[in-house]
């Protein structure tokens, strides 16, 4: 549309150009296929629709808001009624094609679903079908938001839908298709819109303000970029509102405008919780509340942060995925490693909490304080698995400090402790504390590794410290491993031992045992055995050596692991079953007795 020239001052009021003024995102709407950003497989499908004459009576658009759904339905509708058409490329200089992109043609129907949505709305479409169209080729039907209709409508619609008249084309669009019968998606074709990603929307907004001449910084853009979440009508709207407050847009501008935390004070917040610092953070957090900023726009923020982090963590600082400004790169890259995977897991389903009650809550500042803290304090957490092993072995007391597995932290170097002098404990009680024979602090909370060239009976010990009590006591029962080959180890069970066996070779506990030999210098395959148990014990005989009541035990133990629901909540929770009451899985069973440790008396 042609820009008009500037009016003199003297022009009245009601007639000067700012009060016929258009909005950016009217302006700048998409006039061909070509011009869709972001849609380009949606562009070639219907383009190839038109050349090829495959057109179809019905279509479906569905996406985010703001991606280009009610602008290609437009773009269609020209392209069918345009006088050089039907053409991918409409001419735009018609009446028809400038009647349509106006909204004005009287054959091109633009219907509100959210407005139109009853019965009778949907009767007086079935009539109009039937006359044809005035000047045009097609008589076309955009609805949209049609997701609102009600059912009866819907109901009424579907007969029509599926064999309109030839001179009838319906385009539907709508941000919820979920909520569409299943009758009416069996008629329609039904193409996707994508978001758009940040870089084309940084690209079409620096065209859109050297369009309006006016100047804006690239850090700037790609700012409001990313804080239109892939909808390019909000970008461009919030760009409108910031070309308004002077000649050019800079960084400072535009988080002054939408109350956002500088990429600098988001950084400063993400390394204090990080380091665990709590005073620093909640610190942190009073200075954006005092300098005017939207908490809420923060907390965002800091979840966009938190999933970079899980990105970074996951697939390396090069993934496509991670979107963030060059200046944030570095930081993140150091910060996503030292940090373990579950701690950045459960530090974003924090903030997706708080984000779920931020929304209905007056208290924001305390919200987010609490989170602030919770991510301090993931460190201090322990694993329901651990928690349960350390009820079963001390009766119900505490675990001591020294013994919880602590997540790796950034924070200066953690003071190298002195290794406590170790005593020689029973095979039983080693049984029972789950440490084969071995006490201490565990290496992740300050022991210094042996070093790889130290025998392996005293690096084995620190490899079960560094794993935790409920998998160490596990491997604990299979004695000192077998080391085959240069770069095989061995783990081989008694036959007695199937449960830990069973427990072991499981693909997350055999990785976690080869993560931790390689902290220790050693490249080591794990494989996980079980000895065959003597005819006389599979039978469940009684011998000389072992008595038969703790073998029948294990028997049921293996007979209840059968059961579907035991078997998924061991897979899924990582647990071991622990305790059997008297007469589970089968009738007559023998007195519950400690499986592992069994104690005999001579006459």
């Amino acid at each position: 549309m042609a820009k008009r020239s500037a009016a003199p001052l003297t022009e009245p009021a009601d007639k000067r150009p700012h009060a016929e003024y258009t909005v950016v995102a009217r302006r700048y709407r998409p006039q061909q296929f070509a011009e869709l950003v972001g849609q380009e497989p949606v562009a070639r499908a219907l383009t190839n629709a038109l050349q090829a004459g495959r057109v179809a009576h019905a279509y479906l658009f569905t996406g985010a808001r703001g991606v280009g759904k009610t602008s290609a339905a437009r773009i269609l509708a020209k392209a069918l009624n345009c006088v050089k058409g039907p053409t991918p490329t409409p001419c735009d200089q018609c009446d028809i094609c400038r009647a349509i992109a106006a909204g004005e043609d009287i054959d091109v129907l633009e219907i509100d679903g959210a407005s139109n949505r009853g019965i009778d709305e949907v009767r007086a479409i079935r009539q109009n079908v039937q006359t044809r169209p005035s000047r045009a080729r097609y008589k076309v039907y955009i609805i949209d938001e049609v997701h609102m209709l009600t059912a009866p409508a819907f109901n009424a619609l579907l007969k029509t839908l599926e064999e309109p008249p030839p001179h009838v084309k319906f385009i539907f669009a709508t941000t919820e298709v979920q909520k569409i019968p299943i009758t009416i998606l069996s008629r329609c074709q039904r193409f996707d819109f994508a978001g758009i990603p940040t870089a084309k929307i940084a690209e079409r907004l620096k065209q859109v303000v050297a369009a309006e001449g006016k100047q804006a910084d690239d850090e700037a853009l790609y700012l409001v970029a990313r804080r239109a979440g892939g909808s390019m009508r909000d970008a461009q709207s919030l760009l409108d509102q910031l070309l308004a407050s002077g000649e050019r847009l800079t960084v400072g501008q535009v988080h002054a405008l939408v109350g956002t935390a500088a990429d600098d004070r988001v950084l400063s917040l993400a390394a204090a919780i990080l380091e665990h610092d709590a005073p620093r953070a909640l610190h942190l957090l009073g200075e954006f509340a005092e300098s005017g900023l939207q908490l809420g726009e923060v907390l965002d923020q800091l979840i966009e942060y938190w999933r970079n982090l899980m990105l970074v963590g996951c697939a390396g600082a090069d993934f496509k995925g991670v979107d963030l400004p060059e200046a944030m790169r570095a930081p993140l890259a150091k910060q996503a490693p030292a940090v373990p995977l579950d701690t950045i897991l459960a530090g974003l389903e924090i903030l997706t909490a708080t984000k779920a009650r931020f929304r209905n809550s007056a208290n924001g500042l305390v919200l987010l304080e609490m989170a602030a803290i919770r991510l301090c304090r993931l460190a201090d957490l322990v694993s329901v698995a651990e928690l349960a092993q350390w009820l079963a072995q001390s009766g119900g007391a505490s675990p001591p400090a020294a013994e919880r597995a602590t997540p790796a932290r950034i924070s200066p170097r953690a003071p190298e402790l002195p290794e406590p002098k170790k005593k020689p404990v029973a095979e039983g009680e080693a049984h029972r504390n789950g440490s084969n024979g071995h006490t201490g602090t565990p290496i992740r909370n300050g022991n210094v590794p042996a070093s790889p060239d130290a025998p392996f009976e005293q690096i084995w010990p620190q490899v079960l410290e560094q794993l935790g009590p409920m998998l160490a006591g596990e491997l604990a029962k299979a004695g000192l491993p077998a080391i085959l080959g240069p770069k095989t180890l061995v783990i081989r069970f008694p036959g007695r031992y199937t449960g830990a066996y069973e427990y072991c070779k499981q693909s997350s506990s055999v990785v976690r045992i080869e993560e931790t030999l390689r902290e220790h210098g050693h490249e080591w395959a794990v494989r996980v055995e079980v000895e065959a148990m003597p005819a006389a014990d599979v039978t469940g005989e009684q011998s000389a050596e072992q008595p038969a009541a703790p073998l029948t035990n294990r028997l049921r133990e293996r007979e209840a692991l059968q059961n579907p629901l035991l078997a998924r909540a061991t897979e899924v929770l990582g647990a071991r079953l622990m305790r059997m009451e008297e007469g589970f899985g089968q009738q007559a069973a023998a007195p519950e007795t400690n499986a592992d440790v069994v104690e005999t008396t001579e006459d």
